[in-house]
């Protein structure tokens, strides 16, 4: 019996000794509490913990990628989109990311998804399809700050998708297709101006040499024989052609 006692509470310190050692990845650091309070942080390999007196809390170090779920978001010009992010981030303080807040992952979660509605809201839609760069560096920055005092750093956000819906999409296209009809209306309006110039430049150039004139005429005379046509009716006036006559009769 007695050996039987002895072999169980061997077995007992055996265990309690073997838990008391804690090994610790590269990316991962141990949280140490030391009857409650905060006592220190170690580093990766094997580490010591006092059974019941000590208590360690592990922290990947590593950069988390998070999916911000799809939040609806009503823009400033009053159109109602779905809008979804990713987001980059990591740990670099772990003390502060377990003392500070109670679940780090789940409060940067919750305000990833408030900043977005509040940053896109404040935006029209043109905006949140052309300019998601700034967008993103928007968001990336307000988190960043608001995360700080966790101990975590926002790297990066990228808005993934802006979901419209059906009949707005074709509102869409059609204002699309109007900028398009508009643009094409001021080119040719601006084409026929700058024709309608150098028009009156021409004509102020001929109006200054009456021969210049009659040769204009006889040039259009022979591009219109080049055409082969079987009748050509090109009227001339007498004033024009009498300088060449004069010359014939000299």
């Amino acid at each position: 019996m007695f050996n039987y006692f002895t072999l169980i509470a061997v077995g007992f310190v055996a265990v309690i000794i073997f838990s008391a050692f804690r090994v610790l990845r590269e990316y991962e650091r141990g949280v140490v509490f030391q009857l409650g309070r905060f006592w220190k942080v170690k580093g990766p390999g094997l580490r010591l913990v006092i059974p019941v007196i000590q208590q360690m809390v592990r922290v990947d170090m590593r950069t988390i990628v998070m999916d911000v779920p799809s939040q609806d978001v009503i823009s400033r010009d009053n159109v109602s989109v779905k809008v979804n992010a990713v987001i980059y981030f990591r740990v670099l303080d772990s003390e502060r990311a377990i003392i500070q807040v109670e679940n780090y992952y789940e409060a940067t979660s919750q305000l990833a998804q408030t900043t977005l509605r509040s940053v896109l809201g404040q935006h029209d839609l043109d905006e949140m399809l052309a300019s998601r760069d700034k967008l993103n560096d928007d968001i990336q920055n307000i988190l960043d700050k608001q995360t700080d005092a966790w101990g975590i750093k926002v790297s990066n956000v990228e808005i993934k998708h802006v979901d419209i819906d059906e009949s707005m999409i074709r509102a869409i296209a059609k204002q699309a297709e109007a900028e398009r009809v508009r643009r094409a209306k001021i080119i040719h309006a601006e084409g026929e101006l700058q024709a309608s110039e150098k028009l009156r430049q021409a004509s102020d150039v001929l109006g200054q040499s009456p021969q210049a004139i009659t040769l204009r005429y006889l040039q259009t005379l022979t591009d219109i024989a080049g055409e082969k046509n079987s009748t050509i009716v090109f009227p001339l006036p007498m004033d024009i052609l009498e300088p060449l006559l004069s010359k014939l009769r000299k």
